[in-house]
């Protein structure tokens, strides 16, 4: 099993920046990690991911350039660093882990999730 907990969510302005964390703890093994999202009304959605190694990351096309993904393996957290964000990035923003995050944009272990609400 693999536990995942998210944090630094909040409500942030047009253009702003927010950095997300997720703690992962239990039989990480070398999952990749990564985020997905999840708007009112609309299906969860893929938004970063990263290898165990970072050697390879990925990204949807509408947050390339101004998202960036990292982790620290020696700590068990993975980050999401968002910049220029929008109203349309508002949304729930879920870590997920498992061996398809990023062949696969597929989660197989899920955090809570935090919210992020842009305002415009």
């Amino acid at each position: 099993q693999v536990q995942l907990v998210e944090s630094g969510g909040g409500l942030v302005q047009a253009g702003g920046s927010l950095r997300l964390s997720c703690a992962a703890s239990g039989r990480t093994g070398n999952y990749a990690m990564g985020w997905f999202r999840q708007a009112p009304g609309k299906e969860r959605e893929f938004v970063a991911g990263i290898t165990w190694g970072g050697g390879r990351t990925d990204y949807a096309d509408s947050v390339k350039g101004r998202f960036t993904i990292s982790r620290d393996n020696a700590k068990n957290l993975v980050y999401l660093q968002m910049n220029s964000l929008r109203p349309d990035d508002t949304a729930v923003y879920y870590c997920a882990a498992g061996p398809n995050v990023v062949a696969y944009r597929r989660g197989t272990y899920w955090g809570q999730g935090t919210q992020v609400t842009v305002s415009s």
